[in-house]
């Protein structure tokens, strides 16, 4: 069969749809978003919550949120960066600074709510898989709060960071559906979860791991990696001790401000500043493009 040209004709382009504009701009699975959003029929005025989990180079942001017709309403957020009150100053968007991301935003959603006391979760993370149920109060048996999952286009890889931060949201007391065939330590083949390798990415084990090893095998890289734990004296051997301690931290009051002052709005404009490149003439990239030239000239 010979090659044909697809034509498309006037009437092709008068019948085209274009999609949604957050899907032209692959920001939104609308696939996904259809499933996550649409309430039960006998629900009447029941919203549907979901735990958004985003991942950016420096922060985490986790949220409640529902959908109503005039649009999205977030009920509770938490951020990476705030666990810096609680004593996590490095590795803000790490497995174990999603798990301690995911079990402040359940703190937090579950004190606003008045069913911290009721939901306390686990209180002490063993790695073990656990779902949170239905509680016993005086007004008879109460159920959860419960959020699904969306991870948005994030991949949903075994061991994937954002199980981590689904992982903190479900031991700090909200019922999150899941099973544990995407956490770290399960195995595939056994189906089996080894939950001392589950506590050990909690509490920054592989971390504590990589930077004994690294030290050991290449301390220039190592004094280059982990600059910012060398100058706040964090070693390897105090990681768990200090997520142990942000985890209870959390929980005695997860909206805790932190302390110190805040930057002033010309401050943050000069940070910016900073990293902005300033934009050069067609004379002066001309000349850099020669000069380029020049020393490739002279190499050889």
């Amino acid at each position: 069969m010979g090659f044909r040209k697809v034509i498309k004709s006037n009437a092709y382009y008068s019948r085209f749809q274009t999609k949604y504009k957050r899907r032209r701009e692959g920001k939104t699975d609308y696939y996904a978003r259809k499933r996550l959003i649409t309430q039960a029929k006998n629900k009447y005025n029941a919203p549907k919550y979901r735990l958004v989990v985003r991942f950016t180079n420096k922060d985490i942001i986790m949220q409640i949120v529902s959908s109503e017709i005039s649009g999205d309403k977030v009920l509770a957020a938490a951020y990476a960066h705030e666990l810096k009150a609680y004593g996590i100053t490095n590795g803000l968007t790490n497995w174990s600074a999603a798990y301690a991301t995911g079990l402040l935003i359940a703190r937090r959603v579950l004190s606003k709510l008045g069913l911290d006391k009721t939901f306390v979760g686990v209180e002490e993370a063993d790695g073990e898989f656990t779902l949170t149920e239905s509680a016993e109060t005086d007004d008879g048996e109460r159920r959860p709060f419960k959020a699904f999952l969306d991870v948005g286009l994030a991949r949903t890889s075994t061991g994937a960071r954002v199980f981590g931060a689904l992982k903190g949201a479900s031991d700090g007391g909200i019922f999150i559906p899941h099973s544990e065939k995407r956490f770290p330590g399960y195995d595939i083949e056994s189906k089996e979860l080894d939950a001392e390798t589950l506590r050990k990415y909690i509490y920054g084990g592989h971390v504590a791991e990589y930077m004994e090893t690294l030290a050991d095998d290449d301390e220039e890289r190592y004094n280059g990696q982990f600059v910012k734990y060398i100058e706040n004296d964090i070693e390897a051997d105090g990681l768990e001790d200090l997520y142990t301690e942000a985890h209870k931290a959390i929980r005695e009051d997860p909206f805790k401000k932190p302390e110190g002052e805040k930057k002033t709005k010309e401050e943050w404009k000069a940070i910016s500043k900073q990293h902005k490149v300033a934009r050069i003439s067609k004379a002066e990239k001309a000349a850099n493009v020669q000069a380029k030239i020049q020393k490739i000239l002279a190499e050889e």
